[in-house]
This record gives structure tokens, sequence and C-alpha cells, in this order.
């Protein structure tokens, strides 16, 4: 599993950084456009769906990375059979956002069908609604692939949030040891 959480973070880590620098490059390039007196039609549209794939791409890497929001103190705290009950409860609860997500979003890609972008008529909608569902699904599967380690290190007492103290160091106010 560590050997597709692996490829799979190699995978989203260029994904996101493709999609980031094609952001970049249609802003600057319609700054450009701007300061010369013209502008691009399909800017805006084409800067929202390069935004939110780069949010979809990016939540699936944290996700994959428990770099996402969490609550590691509120787990710790607990004793370790409330601990297990509260993060199969909260686990089985964001799987479960996430494949309604899912289900969702290829709902959506059904109705928007034959649909294009205003601007540029030849990119159909469903292709840039279509993160939706492969978004959710990414998400799932990067959940999934972490989980066993962060079982593991929370079950042991081990917060994934903070970095582990320096021999000799101590927490901060309001850090957990």
């Amino acid at each position: 599993m560590r050997q597709l959480a692996r490829i799979l973070g190699e995978f989203l880590t260029w994904v996101v950084i493709a999609l980031m620098v094609g952001l970049t490059t249609v802003v600057v390039a319609a700054v450009i456009y701007r300061k010369m007196g013209a502008s691009l039609s399909w800017y805006d549209e084409i800067a929202g769906v390069l935004l939110a794939w780069i949010t979809y791409y990016g939540a699936a890497l944290a996700a994959l990375k428990r770099s996402h929001i969490g609550f590691d103190d509120v787990l710790l705290s607990l004793p370790p059979s409330a601990r297990k009950v509260a993060m199969l409860l909260a686990e089985g609860l964001v799987l479960l956002f996430f494949v309604l997500l899912a289900w969702s979003g290829l709902e959506v890609l059904n109705i928007l069908e034959g649909e294009s972008l205003v601007s540029l008529t030849w990119v159909p909608v469903a292709l840039t609604q279509s993160i939706i569902p492969i978004g959710a699904i990414l998400f799932i599967v990067a959940e999934l692939l972490s989980f066993p380690d962060y079982w593991r290190d929370v079950m042991a007492g081990r917060s994934v949030e903070h970095a582990p103290l320096a021999h000799g160091e101590t927490p901060e106010k309001g850090q957990h040891p």
C-alpha cells in the first residue's frame, strides 16, 4: 500500500504542479493582453476551471499525506477504545461524503451532457466538471491508502499534525507533546 501511495503522491504532485503552471501562464497572458488593450474572452472561464481542478487534485494530495484539517489533539486526548471508535466514525463519514460527492458529480455530468463553455464552444462542460467525480474518487483512494499508517500513528499516541520534538525540546504552550 505504501508503494501505491508513493506512486499516487508523485502523480498528484506533478498534476498539481502542471495545473499551477498552466493557471499562472493563463493569468500572465491575460494581464499582458489587457495591458495591450485587448482581452482574452475565455480567460475567466478557463482560470476558474483550472482553479477548481487545482483544488480537487490538491485536496486528494493533502488527504494522501494526511495534511488536511484534522483534530489529532482531540483524538489523542481520548482513551484508546474511544479513539478507535472516533477514528472509524470520522473516517466513515469522510468516505461517505466523498462517495456521495462522486455519485452527485456523475449525475451532474449526465445533466450537462451536450453543453459547452460559453467562450470556447468546442470545450464540453462535462470535461471541465469531470473533476467532481474524479477528485472525489481520488480523495477516497488517498484516504484508504493513508489510513493504515494514520491508524498506527494515532493508536500509538503520535500526532500526524505536529512534528515530533527534538531531544530535550519542550512543547510550546498549546502544542501537543
